[in-house]
């Protein structure tokens, strides 16, 4: 039976990291030595360790080898601040490319495609990302409904006022209709008529002589 795969994350109990660090940085320096002899490759590899204690191992001098690598790092920087406009245009173009890519497939993703690629953790972080997407959609969504119901309700409140001033109107000139038409029981010229109004229902109560 094989042996189970060990969550890369920093262990908690000292002893255990401790043989830990001692075992993977021996398997390195050992890999180190092999890919240079087997390769003829230069291979330096500087380790510091939790109590700042070095460990180190070259296949040259190692004094030589950094030396190159600072020469070989001026030198590129010197290449990437002189190079013509249309070589910057295309490395840019390349970031910009693989940028676009990796948009794509994390959308796909988000979709519930090509997940085969995924392990658990890419899942469940995939997962995270999708409930914070989801909070936010719903956050968004209640304060639309909740400023939408608050206009139609102060919409609504207006309108009621409205058709309350109307009918008022409505029922005055039937008012003073009335009492132009009643004016021939009247002993009077001029008559004076007595109205009362509710929100929703309006009457004429009498029509008296003034």
């Amino acid at each position: 039976m094989g042996r189970g795969k060990i969550a890369i994350r920093r262990i908690d109990d000292s002893t255990s990291r401790q043989v830990t660090f001692s075992k993977r940085r021996n398997g390195l320096l050992k890999k180190a030595k092999e890919l240079a002899i087997l390769c003829d490759a230069e291979v330096e590899v500087i380790i510091f360790s939790s109590t700042n204690k070095l460990f180190e191992f070259s296949s040259t001098s190692m004094s030589s080898v950094i030396q190159r690598y600072n020469q070989y790092k001026e030198e590129n920087n010197q290449l990437l601040n002189h190079a013509p406009d249309d070589e910057l245009w295309q490395m840019e173009a390349t970031i910009l490319r693989q940028q676009l890519q990796n948009l794509h497939e994390t959308h796909r993703q988000l979709m519930g495609e090509e997940l085969c690629g995924l392990g658990v953790e890419g899942l469940q972080k995939l997962e995270n990302q999708l409930e914070i997407s989801l909070k936010s959609i719903r956050k968004k969504k209640e304060e639309i409904l909740t400023n939408e119901i608050q206009e139609l309700s102060t919409r609504g409140s207006l309108i009621h006022q409205q058709n309350i001033e109307l009918y008022k109107k409505l029922h005055e000139a039937k008012a003073y209709a009335v009492c132009d038409e009643n004016n021939g029981f009247t002993t009077g010229t001029n008559s004076v008529c007595i109205q009362t109004y509710t929100p929703t229902n309006l009457h004429i109560l009498a029509c008296t002589q003034a």
